[in-house]
């Protein structure tokens, strides 16, 4: 349950509180990292200004860099992650937590170039391909820059514990998915395993995603991003996956109904959003395909729709009844996590 301004002024105006408790609230969950980021100018600028500096030592690096050799890179990389590490601490004793956290980020997102630069000076690098490529082409030997990162990325998230910090960690787990699965298929191109591969790896940060919210989700959303390429991971390498049966297709469908229920009772959006396209998929595949020229298929599906609509409705009649009776059976600290998203 998101808590705004409205909120708490119209608490005040009803006499619940005070308004002076109200501004005090608002000021406390506004600095507080487990009541989740604003959206505000403030907020927009810190995270703006920060995806730029990330985007310039990663996504937007171009050749030019090249010029400065490899411990040119390497101790550029050094010098602006103490910058990071530097204004991480000013920020930290000011008790900015959100540019604290970009700033740690950035820190992070540096690896990458330093270890590059540090291979390219000691003659490690094995081919002509340059830094500026990292992040556009899938290459086994990248995974010695992405093991760095999440090495470096858990040391600083264990110290500042920043829930921004775990994006760093989650891109490059992705990043993984695809370069193991170029790896083991590196004398054959085989894009339905490398595809398997990535879905796998998606379930695998999905589920440290829950163990994660399981276990942290009273203090911050630190589960948030690997929640997000987790689930793109599995539900691009599910959806990826060619089958000429209908059996698999309809189990496909029941999947991303699943993913649905589970983003729901979750409360994460990720699941629900891809959930939802992979049903609108198979029923794409269905309209077009199966039942191409039957006119009795969109008369179903209207009443499917509208048979959805009424499940609704009962569900919010007893939705309180059924989720007493459903969160009794669970266990505790799940309990207590799904009290804390409702």
């Amino acid at each position: 349950m998101k808590i705004t301004r409205k909120n708490l002024d119209e608490a005040a105006s009803a006499n619940v509180i005070s308004p002076q408790q109200a501004e005090a609230l608002f000021q406390f969950l506004k600095n507080n990292p487990a009541a989740g980021s604003q959206f505000d100018l403030t907020h927009v600028l810190y995270y703006l200004g920060g995806f730029i500096a990330i985007g310039a030592m990663s996504f937007f690096m171009n050749l030019g860099f090249e010029a400065f050799g490899g411990w040119g890179i390497f101790f550029i990389a050094l010098l602006y992650a103490g910058i990071g590490l530097w204004l991480t601490e000013r920020f930290a004793i000011k008790e900015r937590v959100v540019p604290a956290g970009i700033c740690a980020t950035f820190a992070v997102a540096l690896t990458p170039l330093a270890i590059y630069g540090l291979q390219l000076a000691m003659g490690w690098w094995p081919d002509d391909s340059t830094y500026n490529e990292y992040h556009r082409y899938i290459k086994w030997h990248w995974i010695y820059l992405e093991l760095a990162t999440l090495v470096v990325g858990l040391v600083v998230a264990y110290r500042y514990k920043y829930p921004f910090l775990v994006m760093p960690i989650a891109v490059t787990l992705w990043y993984m998915s695809m370069d193991v699965a170029q790896m083991l298929t590196a004398n054959y191109y085989d894009f339905e395993f490398r595809m398997l591969i990535t879905m796998l790896i998606g379930a695998m940060m999905t589920l440290i995603a829950f163990w994660v919210d399981l276990r942290a989700s009273h203090k911050a959303d630190y589960a948030f991003w690997l929640y997000l390429f987790g689930v793109l991971a599995f539900w691009c390498g599910l959806t990826a996956q060619d089958s000429d049966n209908e059996l698999s297709k309809f189990m496909y469908c029941l999947i991303n109904l699943s993913m649905i229920l589970i983003g729901v009772a979750l409360v994460r959006r990720i699941f629900v959003v891809c959930g939802a396209l992979g049903v609108c998929f198979y029923l794409g595949y269905l309209a077009f395909d199966v039942f191409e020229n039957s006119w009795l298929f969109p008369i179903v599906l209207t009443v499917m729709g509208l048979a959805v609509i009424y499940l609704g409705v009962l569900w919010q009649k007893n939705e309180q009844m059924i989720t007493q009776k459903v969160r009794g059976k669970l266990p505790e600290s799940l309990q207590l996590m799904l009290s804390d998203k409702h």
